[in-house]
């Protein structure tokens, strides 16, 4: 069974840092002038945090999902208040290990799904300890 290790952290919500925002939005076409745009200030951990207390990041590690856009390195946006769904993006802890993995619930059975072809969909089990420890929220991509 293939699984994706994470790195854990927790995010600096006493310290954010407030970056120049363009509220307008950069045009994906013929560029406009600078002098358009006006500047705000943003903070990451204000616009990705809903729940301070129940939010967590983690570095992926793995290819298991990258058909649902978690690549290789991506830190993920982890927020464990938010109740396990089906079709959700979840962090699972099955037997001992942290995995990253689509929650597919059926009539009589739970699936953890990758989103590679290359890996084995988890089939939960009886035998198996499984926690569902958050739900991804956001992935940020280093691109």
């Amino acid at each position: 069974m293939k699984k994706n290790n994470l790195t854990f952290f927790l995010p600096d919500l006493e310290n954010p840092i407030e970056l120049p925002f363009i509220e307008a939005g950069i045009k994906a076409g013929f560029p406009s002038p600078a002098a358009d745009f006006d500047e705000a200030k943003i903070s990451l951990d204000n616009v990705l945090v809903k729940n301070r207390e129940a939010t967590f990041y983690a570095k992926a590690s793995g290819t298991s999902m990258i058909g649902a856009g978690i690549d290789d390195g991506d830190i993920l946006v982890i927020d464990r208040s938010i109740e396990p769904q089906n079709n959700k993006i979840a962090i699972c802890f099955i037997d001992g290990e942290f995995t990253v993995k689509r929650i597919l619930v059926e009539k009589d059975c739970v699936y953890l799904m990758p989103e590679n072809k290359a890996y084995q969909p988890i089939k939960v089990t009886d035998e198996n300890e499984l926690i569902i420890w958050g739900i991804v929220t956001y992935v940020i991509k280093n691109v």
